[in-house]
């Protein structure tokens, strides 16, 4: 019988997600975390109960400087693994299954996308799922809008500007903006975050 531990193990050995068991216990997690989504879409939470109702959907411990806008939306949510100080702002999809870990420090605008899965290309294995986790750096500052795709690791104090898309690892100390995503510049000393990019 399939369960979170033995899923999250077949995802640390890069097997794929395939197959009538692993469909059958995708769909109930599922289930799961859209019931916690509604509890903490659909009403007013203060930021203790935010944290709590996320630590449930995650399964993991959240830090008590951990704050997020909501809404918010997960179909697995319980491989979503955030640092000390992080903040989630609104609208955001985080497609999990793969893992999502987000450092200390890191900025999340509005309605980022983040995807760890991917389909088959061949109409013949379509059903099949691939997976590769997204890691965020600490201090990382993703703009409103960007999609940030499986595989990719961005580095510390990277900014990714608003409405990118990024495909390929992002370095630290760079600003990456575009579709696809490509280097704009390095982040001098005398970076201010109000400018544009």
């Amino acid at each position: 019988m399939m369960t979170v531990g033995l899923f999250q193990k077949m995802i640390a050995d890069r097997k794929p997600l395939e197959g009538e068991e692993m469909i059958e216990f995708m769909r109930e997690q599922s289930d799961n975390t859209r019931r916690l989504l509604v509890e903490l879409n659909n009403n007013y939470h203060t930021a203790d109960q935010i944290r709590s109702i996320f630590a449930r959907i995650t399964g993991n411990d959240v830090p008590d400087s951990f704050r997020m806008f909501p809404p918010f939306y997960t179909d697995f949510g319980k491989n979503i693994h955030v640092g000390e100080n992080v903040f989630i702002n609104a609208g955001c999809h985080f497609q999990d299954q793969g893992g999502i870990f987000i450092g200390d420090g890191s900025l999340i605008g509005h309605c980022v996308v983040m995807a760890t899965l991917n389909h088959g290309f061949e109409p013949e294995r379509r059903q099949a799922l691939s997976h590769a986790p997204i890691r965020l750096g600490k201090g990382v500052w993703i703009g409103a809008h960007a999609t940030i795709l499986q595989g990719v690791t961005i580095g510390d104090n990277a900014v990714v500007a608003a409405g990118a898309v990024v495909s390929k690892d992002v370095e630290a100390n760079t600003v990456v903006g575009g579709v696809p995503a490509r280097f704009i510049k390095y982040i001098t000393p005398d970076f201010r975050p109000e400018e544009k990019v």
